[in-house]
């Protein structure tokens, strides 16, 4: 029976971790090898913002030995990752540099996005569970050491996601000089983070009832274990898990550590850990959490065997990263109907002229978003739509984009009414490569035509039709409307598509009888 082996390795705040799966069509993921190293990168990072020279040759040492043991393996493909620790240190480029150099390892470091889309991933692995968890309301609940992700589900669809920057290793190095010497070290923890939980309750769950709560995270899987000692299950009451929580907040970190197997040089991360529990389970107020006990490894590997086909999956991720778009813009009150008529219109003309603009799937889906979110500046300003639409989507986190493509993104929208700027130029703002900028020139031309067919907002059209005929792209719209206006102003878009893809774009109305 065929498989791939493959190796994923999450460089994290306080661990460097590497699981090799072998992954088959027929099996689905299999672990068979998890090795642990306790580094904490984090620590520098928090602190003094650069990761010592001492603990990147402590990370490029265990790295080597990653490296053979994968040769060891036999391991045909892997992945790196980096996260938080290596995202946030001033010296990100110099530390990639010296794992290329003294590994022969190229370390991708992460978006907080992609970091908690495969995240995300790696509980959608344990698909059976999953998938009918998330069909009632559900929050899954990401706890690193740097951050929290909060992210809302209702009906197997995902409604909203939120970061909060306080994550246990940070806590713990903010709180450093309280940790041994304070008896209300818990209490101090919770009046650090209260503010922060209460304004996502306010803010985003408002009303929804959360049912499932599923958490990823340090210790959280031991703590339940513990709770289901008999059973050995990974759910568990809300009830049951907040009296563990208040039994274990009287003893001390040592004890509980040793109770939980937990290794004793880890024992001071736990208590961090446990007022985040607590404190979100209470404020959320579900009645079941679940911990699935897996990793950014693991979904670094589903995210593999996804992309090369390796294995089906039946939940659609991507629409995932548009239901979060499609919220972003309920949010900031789009016109759903406006978006509706120019998405429709949109994918019709990207599909249409494959064959010209070279793009894939993956770009469909960055257009897809921009015509979700070019109108969401008007919540700001009717005048400054353009720069107050960017500055939005720049500040707003998307899961499962990278950095990159969210420039990409709020880059089109700026474009789609401002005059499209020199390569220089925009490089002056916005750290784009030319490949990139390419890319942002197609879609910006597709949106804008699309969105000129809608000019009134009135949404004359109705079964759009576009075929490309030689040096001509024939938008055919089937309406009895005046569409006097749409004509009037739609040469103004037009020249700039013919710019970037040498083809004219002309309308032919076609009248309903």
């Amino acid at each position: 029976m065929p498989y791939t082996t493959f190796a994923a390795i999450d460089i994290g705040s306080y661990e460097l971790s590497m699981k090799i799966f072998e992954l088959s069509s027929k099996l689905g993921m299999r672990e068979i090898d998890h090795i642990r190293h306790r580094i904490e990168l984090g620590m520098d990072t928090y602190r003094s913002g650069r990761i010592s020279h001492e603990l990147v040759e402590e990370l490029c040492e265990v790295l080597q030995d990653f490296k053979r043991i994968m040769g060891e393996y036999r391991v045909s493909d892997y992945r790196i990752c980096a996260t938080s620790a290596i995202r946030e240190t001033k010296n990100t480029i110099l530390v990639l540099d010296q794992i290329r150099t003294r590994t022969g390892f190229e370390a991708e470091v992460l978006s907080n996005s992609e970091q908690r889309f495969l995240g995300y991933k790696s509980i959608a692995s344990k698909e059976t569970n999953f998938r009918s968890i998330i069909q009632k309301g559900t929050a899954i609940i990401d706890v690193g050491g740097g951050s929290i992700q909060i992210s809302l589900f209702d009906k197997d669809s995902l409604q909203s996601t939120h970061n909060l920057r306080f994550g246990t290793l940070r806590i713990r190095e903010r709180l450093a000089a309280l940790e041994g010497s304070s008896l209300r070290y818990g209490d101090i923890v919770e009046e650090m983070i209260n503010t922060d939980i209460y304004n996502f309750r306010r803010l985003y769950q408002k009303e929804q009832k959360i049912e499932n709560i599923i958490i990823v995270g340090e210790f959280i899987t031991q703590m339940i274990l513990r709770i289901n000692k008999d059973t050995q299950e990974h759910f568990v009451t809300c009830e049951n898990f907040m009296k563990f929580c208040d039994e274990a907040g009287e003893q001390a970190p040592e004890q509980i550590a040793q109770e939980l197997g937990v290794p004793a040089e880890n024992s001071a991360m736990i208590l961090p850990a446990l007022v985040i529990y607590r404190r979100l389970v209470t404020e959320i107020g579900a009645d079941y959490i679940w911990a699935p006990g897996v990793e950014l490894t693991d979904g670094i590997a589903y995210n593999y065997a996804e992309q090369n086909k390796i294995i089906k999956f039946q939940h659609n991720f991507d629409n995932d990263i548009l239901n979060a778009a499609k919220n972003i813009g309920k949010r900031y009150m789009c016109n759903k109907t406006h978006i509706a008529v120019v998405s429709e219109l949109a994918m019709s003309l990207f599909d249409a002229t494959k064959k010209i603009h070279g793009m894939g799937k993956r770009e469909r889906l960055l257009l897809q978003i921009a015509v979700l979110l070019h109108d969401c500046g008007k919540y700001i300003s009717l005048v400054k739509v353009a720069e107050c639409s960017y500055s939005i989507i720049m500040s707003t986190e998307i899961i499962g984009l990278s950095h990159k493509e969210r420039e990409i993104i709020a880059n089109v929208v700026r474009y789609n009414t401002l005059d499209f700027e020199t390569f220089d130029n925009i490089v002056d703002k916005d750290q784009l490569d030319v490949g990139s900028y390419q890319i942002m020139a197609k879609l910006v031309a597709i949106l804008r035509v699309a969105n000129a067919l809608d000019r009134s907002h009135k949404q004359k059209f109705k079964n759009c039709k576009a075929a490309l005929k030689e040096k001509e792209l024939i938008i055919t719209v089937n309406t009895v409307e005046d569409i006097s206006l749409e004509y009037e102003l739609f040469p103004e878009k037009a020249g700039f598509f013919e710019e970037v893809f040498g083809i004219q774009p002309k309308i032919k109305q076609k009248k309903k009888i």
